[in-house]
């Protein structure tokens, strides 16, 4: 009887630490581990150049995509729908062409179907890089007021939730 309660004793303490440690990772992993939007210059398709600086103070997405992604083509019209529903609202999005993207298809993808964000093309691949190395496309990055990377969705993200990371982003003091 007594090995019995002991057996159940470390069992129990076991468990209890295993607790412990499940609750520490989760801590780490939702208030410890977090990466800064990089700071990197870049030239919009409308010549205008800007920095990842110059939207401190916003909420934003950075979204790499291609006009050869049948993913990202997919999921343009949404990504349009969400700009739309919170621009003027302290919200941007830059839209970053991949570098094996020919710039002529960027450019007549972004006239014809009258993308109102920013567009920009990443001929030497420094930007998909200096992002943690992004490699697949689609990529998307939600950046908070702070330059903080809260969310990075790789293929095509569920809107409805996007669409409540970045209402509650932006709810939240800057």
């Amino acid at each position: 009887m007594l090995s019995v309660n002991k057996r159940r004793l470390s069992i129990g303490k076991l468990l209890v630490a295993l607790a412990l440690v499940v609750l520490g990772a989760l801590a780490y992993l939702t208030f410890g581990w977090t990466k800064t939007v990089p700071n990197v210059a870049y030239t919009l398709l409308s010549g205008k150049k800007m920095t990842t600086a110059d939207l401190r103070g916003k909420v934003y997405l950075v979204d790499f995509w291609a006009t050869s992604c049948a993913t990202c083509i997919k999921e343009m019209p949404q990504m349009i729908a969400t700009y739309d529903k919170f621009k003027g609202k302290n919200f941007d999005f830059i839209a970053v062409a991949m570098k094996y993207d020919p710039p002529t298809y960027v450019i007549n993808y972004t006239q014809t179907h009258h993308l109102p964000f920013k567009v920009v093309i990443d001929d030497d691949g420094r930007l998909a890089k200096q992002f943690y190395n992004v490699q697949m496309t689609p990529t998307t990055f939600l950046v908070d007021k702070k330059g903080r990377i809260l969310k990075q969705f790789l293929g095509e993200p569920d809107f409805a939730a996007l669409d409540g990371f970045i209402a509650h982003t932006l709810a939240q003091a800057g």
